[in-house]
């Protein structure tokens, strides 16, 4: 049920224009040399599901530290760690459920 209101609450915020992700997650990061999807993948590789990717993904962005960034070494020098969100928890979890639903691979695959 809820994963059913999560897809209609998203198909309508995508026919009404930005949705929270798009307003807070892409503009810092599309002038990053690695994509929102690759950095969804790292995540992927090391949580592995649904459940621990999106508490991952949570806590670094509460928390953001290099001991626990999925960001290589070289990027991290570069480019340093984030600052931590200022969304509540709310709006946080909706962003990433959003970011979840665009780069998700387990109903794409065939």
């Amino acid at each position: 049920m809820k994963k059913r209101m999560i897809a209609v609450w998203m198909l309508v915020s995508l026919a009404y224009g930005d949705n929270i992700y798009e307003r807070n997650c892409v503009p810092c990061h599309q002038d990053l040399p690695t994509s929102l999807q690759q950095m969804f993948k790292n995540y992927l590789l090391v949580y592995s599901s649904e459940r621990f990717v999106k508490a991952g993904i949570k806590h670094y962005l509460k928390n953001p530290s290099r001991s626990i960034s999925q960001m290589s070494k070289l990027f991290l020098d570069t480019y340093g760690i984030k600052a931590p969100t200022t969304l509540p928890d709310r709006e946080l979890d909706e962003a990433i459920d959003i970011y979840w639903e665009k780069f998700k691979v387990f109903d794409k695959l065939k």
